[in-house]
């Protein structure tokens, strides 16, 4: 399906002998009118599907081309190269590739057209047949052509599932969520200054050193330490935390009331919350993992107090599911290490399994060792615990050496379906996306392109990350077709949790859903293996009352 410049809409079987063409002006026209089983292959889902949702229009399989050359370039080591079906019509016939249009910034006053439902650049249905084509032989010419074609298909989905999760929005009580700001932060004063709470607190830091002080300026707070005495680099709370002087305490709860106050505040509230529904516009692949981002209201940091505002309508329920210790037991799939594979297939805590091989049944140790391996703690305790680990799972721990040491070397790095780990030059500066930072991982490497260990010590988790990523796409996609029968509807999703708002009746068999399809994506990404995929799941009321791992 491919748009003109007039606003037409072209469809037609890929092999053009199957059947006629048809032009329409409103393409949900065609959808209509198609099997139900159709896959659709056009330009881009975030282009196209928003505005067929909103016309009552639902699609159960597409092929999105730009996010196929995409992962095709990357898999070609071609990283950087313009994505967009234009461009790669342009590669095809030898002339002028144009440049990417710049990414569109989220737009919370417009929500309900968050995806901009016209191309920047048409492109005709043959010149969009072409690439399709070109595409496929391409998909054939890859290491494992059958991973990355999952891949592909895997991905084109979960394109359809953020369309739809955006559509039908997370259930957010505003009176609850400005009931918390003002039990948080205090009232408001008239003219827009900071809340009452916050500015007792600014008082308290200012008397602590003798003079006004704007805590929320890390420049201003340093040199007030400064002239106290205390050399200072950072107002980070680790950094803060353990000195001996009178604003520390405030100062600490100051920057913790200001961050919600800034970033889920009032403001906030009035921007990203219409009707009952907060609608953040969800991005797959948007990291080089391929982990999820959003464009705007910061969705996936949503803090612990704050869900408290994330009610299900009357009647209604949230069954909210964490995948427990996904990222190990995807190593154990993905290194097809017999003993680690065994210890993921058990019916307990893994940490606590793998406790007992060789950690003297000490969890925090065991837990030190895993993800220490995957993160690249190598030195001190965690030195010690990566050898007792690779005494136990020697494959587990050589798989994510050999993607350390090939990122080091400066070759591609694949996951487990082929999406592929950039070369140096791009791997991100520390703080980008790409490792997570509010996880269980107490380490972090900085990522400086030119540091060879840096980049290897990236690697050696994206092999883990990103396969998991990639697990969590054929979840989606398998709980999203489980789901077409029912009222349920998936409305949160963030790298190893799901969130389905369902009525009351439907929450049991919702949660024996998620537990499937987590069952259904492991043999499907991984083959038939004895590792399982469990997840702790609560039927709640109330996203807060969800327990936290």
């Amino acid at each position: 399906m491919a748009e003109d410049s007039d606003g037409r809409w072209h469809a037609g079987p890929v092999h053009p002998a199957a059947g006629p063409r048809i032009t329409v002006r409103d393409p949900a026209e065609a959808i209509r009118a198609a099997p139900a089983a159709t896959r659709w292959v056009w330009r881009s889902t975030a282009a196209v599907y928003p505005g067929l949702l909103a016309a009552g229009a639902r699609v159960e399989r597409c092929y999105d081309v730009e996010d196929a050359e995409l992962l095709l370039l990357g898999h070609e080591g071609r990283s950087g190269e313009p994505r967009s079906a234009a461009a790669a019509w342009a590669r095809l016939n030898d002339a002028p590739v144009p440049p990417d249009p710049p990414q569109r910034a989220a737009d919370p006053a417009a929500q309900d057209s968050l995806f901009d439902p016209r191309p920047a650049t048409p492109v005709p249905l043959d010149a969009l047949l072409a690439v399709h084509a070109d595409q496929a032989r391409r998909l054939d010419a890859t290491a494992h052509p059958d991973r990355m074609r999952l891949l592909t298909a895997a991905e084109s989905a979960a394109f359809l599932v953020a369309a739809e999760m955006n559509r039908a929005g997370l259930p957010w009580r505003a009176d609850v969520h400005r009931a918390l700001l003002t039990e948080l932060l205090g009232e408001r004063y008239a003219g827009g200054g900071e809340p009452r709470r916050l500015a007792e607190l600014a008082d308290r830091i200012s008397a602590a050193f003798g003079r006004r002080v704007r805590p929320d300026l890390p420049a201003d707070v340093v040199k007030a330490f400064a002239e106290a005495g205390i050399k200072l680099t950072s107002t980070r709370r680790w950094a803060i935390q353990e000195l001996d002087h009178p604003a520390v305490e405030p100062l600490l709860e100051y920057k913790k009331l200001y961050r919600i106050y800034t970033a889920h505040g009032w403001s906030w509230l009035a921007d990203w919350v219409r009707d009952g529904r907060f609608r953040p516009e969800f991005i797959p692949g948007g990291t080089l993992t391929g982990r999820w981002v959003t464009n705007g209201g910061g969705a996936l940091q949503i803090p612990k107090v704050i869900r408290r505002a994330v009610v299900a309508d009357p009647g209604w329920r949230l069954v909210v599911a964490d995948a427990d210790q996904m990222e190990p037991r995807v190593l154990a799939a993905i290194s097809r290490d017999p003993a680690f594979m065994e210890v993921a297939g058990r019916p307990e805590d893994l940490y606590t399994a793998v406790s007992r091989q060789g950690f003297s049944g000490d969890r925090d140790k065991a837990k030190l060792a895993v993800l220490g391996a995957v993160y690249g703690q190598t030195s001190g305790d965690g030195l010690k615990n990566l050898a007792a680990l690779r005494r136990r799972f020697p494959r587990a721990v050589a798989y994510v050496d050999d993607a350390a040491r090939a990122g080091e070397e400066g070759r591609l790095v694949r996951t487990w379906l082929g999406r592929t780990c950039p070369p140096p030059a791009e791997v991100p500066e520390e703080g980008e996306a790409g490792i997570p930072q509010d996880r269980e991982d107490a380490w972090t490497p900085s990522y400086a392109s030119t540091n060879t260990r840096a980049r290897g010590r990236f690697t050696r988790n994206f092999v883990v990350q990103g396969s998991a990523a990639d697990w969590a796409l054929l979840l989606l996609a398998a709980l999203r077709q489980t789901l077409a029968g029912m009222r349920a509807e998936l409305v949160f999703f963030q790298h190893d949790e799901v969130i389905v708002h369902c009525p009351a009746e439907e929450a049991e068999a919702v949660a024996e859903a998620i537990r499937a399809a987590g069952d259904r994506a492991g043999r499907i990404a991984f083959g038939d293996t004895p590792v399982r995929f469990p997840f702790t799941t609560a039927v709640v009321e109330c996203y807060a009352d969800a327990k936290e791992r």
